[in-house]
């Protein structure tokens, strides 16, 4: 089973990349899917997450209005699209595969429990 996450970049503030999460040996459908972030000062950071059904989304308060989750079934793939970008945003973000967690402002800490795979991250990079 493998998680990868793609289509980080540079870009500068305010601008707009989308993140893919793609699994191989592993049906997406089957799993809650969440993207968090890393860095070296802040450590990890949940995002989002989209629930297995694909009904239900939860973001961290500092992304929304921002940042959608979707996915595609047809693709197996779940999606981040990332709007009006802040530096503060920069981080190495990675995707997760999970059982559903808890929805509303305890979800991060409910689906952090509930991982069960992820893979390499891709680093986003927003210049000021």
């Amino acid at each position: 089973v493998q998680l990868q996450a793609s289509g980080g970049g540079l870009v500068q503030a305010g601008g707009s990349l989308r993140l893919s999460c793609k699994a191989s040996g592993l049906s997406l459908d089957n799993y809650a899917i969440g993207w968090f972030r890393q860095t070296s000062t802040r450590g990890r950071e949940g995002v989002s997450c989209i629930s297995s059904s694909g009904t239900i989304t939860d973001y961290k308060d500092s992304v929304k209005g921002r940042f959608t989750i979707s996915r595609d079934s047809a693709e197996n793939t779940v999606y981040l699209q990332m709007s009006s970008l802040k530096p503060e945003d920069t981080a190495v973000y990675h995707c997760a595969a999970g059982s559903d967690p808890s929805h509303g402002s305890g979800w991060w800490t409910s689906f952090y429990y509930r991982m069960r795979y992820w893979g390499t991250g891709t680093l986003v990079t927003v210049s000021s």
